[in-house]
């Protein structure tokens, strides 16, 4: 049997912001990788409509064009997680538009809905006769996104505030509620019942800043691999975290941008809250993004990007590695070269260890192996 007989593969990536035009130019320095997979999921992060509703409770990002969703399965995207601080900021119409034009590309989505229940259920995508659920959920606030029982919005798991203060993208986010617990043991229940692997997306993490993460992070993404998942991926920081194993099942704990480009993080625009956004998270995180990425104003370590592959056998442990990723001035993402690829494996393995998380290798290939 050849090494990748029986098996199928799972293309991941971070946040997907497409605000700017001609969405398949941004994509098409990933898209060969993307392609490759029998299975690619990215990360949803602002809503793709025309409603210029506001919601409060976080810098509210515009809504995305909806045409720019068009460039999602032709760069082979097949499903997006939509669970996310941003996901609301237009209200229950920006999340029904959102899902409308993605069920018209054929994409596959979970994490928001027009109810809880909506958002809590899986998307399922098959390949090679083998079916991958998805579940997604928010672990960041704001509150006022969370979707209830008649509520449109996003799934969610309750983390607990280290001052009592609600949950949002700013607050001092530091346990997991029991509750937390309970949702992830009946969603993957559900989601076991219909499909062969269990991937659970988690929107976490402390923003702009490399590697540190935050107290509950290993917690939740461990209490995701306990109730039964069989990989679990995050994002939100906008810059890539270390990987880690639980049990066996591998932890992305951050997977960057997987592409974003937009100007709402410009300091030169009418916007009065995301103009002041702009300026202040510069001075919170302590960083000055390179001006020359206009579009992708983050921490300057953030150009060193990567795509997480997962290989699925049934009855094995999954396997990973990554495929490293260059963000090009102003913001767009290619496909590195073999000495950014090799700069790329080495950044990933010192984050990791700086971040406490066992040690890893990460082989020329971009095979990901624990070290113990």
């Amino acid at each position: 049997m050849s090494e990748t007989e029986g098996a199928i593969f799972v293309a991941v990536t971070g946040d997907l912001v497409l605000d700017e035009p001609d969405a398949g130019y941004w994509l098409s320095g990933i898209a060969p990788a993307l392609r490759e997979a029998d299975i690619t999921i990215g990360h949803l992060e602002v809503p793709h409509t025309a409603s210029n509703v506001e919601v409060g409770g976080d810098v509210p990002a515009p809504g995305a064009p909806p045409e720019n969703l068009a460039a999602l399965p032709a760069a082979g995207f097949d499903v997006v997680t939509l669970a996310g601080n941003h996901i609301g900021d237009c209200g229950a119409e920006g999340i029904a538009d959102t899902i409308g034009t993605l069920d018209s590309h054929g994409i596959r989505h979970s994490g928001a809905g027009s109810s809880l229940a909506a958002a809590r259920a899986a998307a399922v995508a098959t390949a090679e006769g083998r079916r991958v659920a998805v579940l997604s959920y928010n672990c960041v606030g704001p509150e006022e996104g969370w979707a209830g029982p008649r509520k449109g919005g996003c799934a969610y798991l309750p983390i607990t505030t280290a001052d009592g203060s609600p949950v949002s993208p700013t607050a001092p986010l530091e346990g997991v509620s029991p509750v937390a617990a309970d949702i992830l043991r009946e969603d993957l229940r559900s989601a076991q019942d219909e499909a062969d692997f269990v991937i659970v997306a988690l929107h976490k993490g402390i923003v702009h800043t490399p590697s540190k993460l935050a107290p509950y992070e290993r917690e939740v993404a461990q209490l995701a691999v306990d109730c039964g998942a069989d990989a679990v991926i995050s994002h939100h920081a906008h810059i890539v975290r270390g990987i880690e194993f639980h049990n066996g099942r591998p932890i992305f704990h951050g997977l960057g941008n997987g592409c974003v480009v937009t100007s709402a993080l410009s300091p030169d625009q009418d916007h009065p809250a995301r103009k002041e956004w702009a300026e202040r998270r510069k001075k919170l995180f302590g960083f000055e993004p390179d001006p020359a990425y206009r579009l992708a104003p983050f921490h300057p370590e953030a150009v060193n990007a990567f795509i997480g592959r997962i290989e699925f056998r049934t009855g094995e442990l999954p396997r990973i590695s990554i495929v490293p990723v260059f963000v090009e001035a102003p913001g767009r993402p290619v496909l590195a070269d073999a000495t950014q690829g090799r700069a790329i494996y080495d950044y990933v393995e010192r984050i990791t260890r700086d971040a406490g998380l066992p040690a890893i290798r990460i082989d020329a290939d971009g095979r990901v192996e624990p070290l113990s």
